[in-house]
């Protein structure tokens, strides 16, 4: 019996099917959604706020426990920041809701991106076809040479 899959929303690099790839995980699909009551904070890490007034777009793709184990190990041990699993209800292009785990850390120590880890959001929100005024706001996170 193969071990089951959960709903998971990406929101940062691990939207980039390279990166997961870089991790040896390969999900089947992905599902572009929108989580709201969300903004996206993009510092040497990409992280999510509570926020009443924004919302965040992302991918949900469906991991196995111990895919998601490995992710969140990495980016504990290598990356140096702690993220916990919360439930979240997303929407998807056509209004349907989809319940989904999604990984926020608590705190996250400050930071500025570099543009190499900008581009690896970036590129999967331009190949997703995240809408124009999202992508502008996350190149709005680009450090400026």
């Amino acid at each position: 019996m193969s071990e089951p899959k959960v709903p998971t929303f990406f929101y940062g690099s691990y939207m980039n099917p390279a990166v997961l790839a870089d991790m040896q995980i390969f999900p089947d699909s992905f599902e572009v959604t929108r989580l709201d009551g969300y903004d996206i904070s993009i510092t040497h890490r990409a992280n999510l706020i509570a926020s009443d007034r924004h919302c965040v777009y992302g991918v949900l793709a469906m991991l196995t426990h111990a895919e998601l184990a490995r992710l969140y190990e990495h980016a504990s041990h290598v990356l140096g920041e702690i993220y916990l699993p919360h439930p979240v209800l997303t929407t998807t292009r056509h209004g349907s809701w989809r319940p989904a785990l999604c990984y926020i850390a608590p705190s996250m120590k400050p930071g500025r991106p570099d543009a190499a880890y900008v581009n690896r959001i970036v590129a999967p929100a331009r190949q997703f076809e995240f809408p124009d005024w999202y992508i502008e706001r996350l190149e709005a996170a680009l450090p400026v040479e």
